[in-house]
């Protein structure tokens, strides 16, 4: 055969493989029904497992690469599950017509939670200062009124504060929460909202903007003295495969320090690194290692990420600079290590750090 017909007879196959991915979103819709009328859970990781493990028995009996195929099995069960939750979100929508306001809804983390209420079916009203005055669109917060069910601050950490403080004088009726990555700007202003009698609960979604499955996410929820706040802002997600996680607002700050304000901070040093080595970044590239490679990955989202939000993190959070003086310290335990030809003192770094991670499991 030529060149094109055997172009045109590869064609054919692709085409087929849509036909049959579309066929199965079918069945997938079809499932994700089923499951919704018998009351159970989207995620079933024993089919799961048993899907990959077929996937990879048939691909090893038909001389294919068993990665490949499970690779591509793993692909469509998110599809799948994305598919699936939103499909359940929506028929389980808490909204039925009521009215949610997100403040700081045209930022990446505002607009997800627009989208998630719009799903719902709230009637969803956003407010930002890059905003013009419109249909359910504000400028100014305060021009929304406070007339709604639920109202979500979604603005920057130090602004968060000050419109908790200021909707604790109005004292809206509906359920308010903040999203923010830390809670020490705001609890001044989440307290004074539960002084006020206000329903008020506080959130930090542990995923980023352009999440599409909650399945494996955390959400914590940080309790300000309302339970009953708290257990509603749960139930708005009770549709998800979100994990729901508790934390009191003071362990919430000490332990954020190091998951994100240390892992930042690494990565920032990382890159700031290379950059300042006088290295061509293609040059290293090219002769880059699986380590290199892995962390140049997550260096590259954090550079890509707001610089204001990653400095707000570090510098608002009264316990985080415990965590890089730890990091300047780690450092620069290694240099004196290697700059010392001490093996003994270097293996042992490496041995409590296998030990900690060890922990993990």
């Amino acid at each position: 055969m030529s060149l094109d017909e055997l172009r045109n007879k590869l064609s054919a196959v692709d085409r087929r493989l849509v036909e049959m991915i579309a066929e199965r979103q079918r069945i997938v819709a079809d499932i994700g029904k089923t499951k919704q009328i018998a009351g159970t859970g989207t995620r079933d990781y024993a089919r799961e497992k048993d899907v990959l493990d077929m996937g990879r028995k048939q691909a090893a009996e038909m001389g294919v690469d068993p990665d490949l195929v499970e690779n591509l099995l793993e692909m469509l069960i998110r599809t799948s599950l994305e598919s699936q939750e939103r499909d359940r979100v929506v028929a389980e929508g808490k909204g039925d017509g009521r009215r949610a306001l997100v403040v700081g809804g045209a930022g990446k983390m505002g607009r997800w939670f627009v989208d998630f209420f719009s799903s719902q079916g709230f009637a969803t009203s956003v407010a930002d200062t890059v905003l013009e005055d419109g249909p359910a669109r504000f400028r100014n917060w305060t021009d929304a009124g406070i007339d709604f069910d639920v109202i979500v601050v979604a603005t920057p950490l130090a602004v968060s504060g000050r419109i908790l403080a200021q909707l604790a004088v109005l004292k809206p009726k509906g359920l308010v929460f903040d999203i923010g990555s830390l809670k020490s700007p705001l609890i001044d202003g989440l307290k004074e909202l539960k002084s006020a009698g206000c329903r008020v609960t506080s959130l930090h979604p542990m995923y980023g903007p352009d999440t599409r499955l909650l399945s494996g996410r955390h959400l914590i929820f940080c309790d300000v003295g309302d339970s009953k706040a708290t257990a509603d802002a749960k139930e708005l997600f009770a549709a998800t495969m979100v994990e729901q996680l508790d934390m009191g607002l003071e362990d919430h700050d000490r332990l954020i320090a190091y998951v994100l304000g240390l892992s930042h901070a690494l990565n920032i040093a990382f890159f700031t690194a290379l950059s300042e080595s006088g290295e061509a970044a293609p040059k290293l590239a090219r002769m880059s290692s699986t380590t290199f490679d892995s962390q140049l990955l997550v260096s590259e989202a954090v550079a890509q990420d707001n610089p204001h939000l990653y400095f707000e993190i570090q510098n608002l959070n009264r316990f985080g600079l415990g965590p890089l003086d730890a990091l300047c310290e780690a450092a620069g335990r290694i240099r004196e290590s290697v700059a010392g030809g001490d093996e003994e003192a270097f293996v042992e770094l490496m041995d409590k750090g296998r030990e900690y991670l060890a922990l993990r499991q």
